[in-house]
């Protein structure tokens, strides 16, 4: 594994609870994108668009907060113990296939691995404990 990072949703609040981060851990955001300035989801409610689609925070070189606001219509509503996925970061193809399936197997797979329009490599699942998991390649240099 490369890395593993904590991935939060928040009800709509995710720019101000980063900023937040930001002041805490003294490192700067790193990323901060709406749902509204994705190409890739052209039928975003006008609502959605100010929300956080993905926001990352480095705390360390290799430890980043990462998160998104929660979109009615698009997932569940947060409640406490869904508000998060521990997002791993494999070295190859291979790697990421392997845990991902040894993740979902017995659980249930939300997004199966497949490329995706931001990174080369993503897929999302919950284990059989009930823990959220991201499993993604990463982003080439």
């Amino acid at each position: 594994m490369q890395l593993v990072h904590i991935y939060l949703n928040f009800p709509g609040t995710t720019r101000e609870a980063f900023q937040f981060y930001e002041s805490v851990f003294g490192t700067k955001i790193a990323m901060l994108q709406t749902f509204g300035e994705t190409s890739f989801m052209p039928n975003v409610p006008d609502a959605a668009k100010p929300k956080i689609m993905h926001a990352q925070l480095p705390i360390t070189a290799s430890v980043h907060l990462m998160a998104s606001d929660v979109v009615e219509g698009f997932s569940p509503p947060v409640t406490f113990g869904n508000n998060f996925h521990i997002s791993i970061v494999a070295d190859d193809k291979a790697e990421a296939d392997r845990v991902f399936a040894a993740l979902s197997a017995g659980g249930r797979v939300a997004m199966p691995l497949a490329n995706a329009p931001w990174g080369p490599y993503f897929g999302m699942c919950t284990d059989r404990f009930g823990v959220q998991w991201m499993v993604s390649l990463p982003h080439p240099a």
